[in-house]
């Protein structure tokens, strides 16, 4: 069993949605989150219109699932990121799941 996490914006569920049903993952859990940037220029010229620290609207997208499933997703979401022209490309994470309670 794996444990299957993906971080996008908002504007991405969609997507990633589909994503996650073409890998076979049928069952997962999204929340939000507000993901942070902390851009600490020491340029002084590239510094004098900032407004301060940046937020963003995100998700994180997980699920318990097969290994095989897994990693059809993670194939997915690297296709997706070169495929898409982006700042803010979708990540996604395989984590190995040793022990459960079921």
């Amino acid at each position: 069993m794996k444990f299957f996490i993906v971080t996008c914006l908002k504007e991405y569920q969609e997507d990633v949605t589909k994503i996650f049903k073409q890998a076979s993952i049928h069952v997962f859990s999204a929340t939000d989150v507000i993901g942070f940037k902390d851009n600490q220029s020491h340029n002084l010229l590239e510094e004098w219109f900032a407004s301060g620290d940046e937020k963003f609207d995100s998700l994180m997208l997980f699920s318990f699932t097969s290994a095989e499933n897994a990693e059809n997703g993670l194939a997915l979401i690297k296709k997706y990121n070169e495929e898409s022209e982006t700042n803010f490309p979708i990540r996604a994470f395989i984590v190995p799941v040793e022990k459960a309670s079921y």
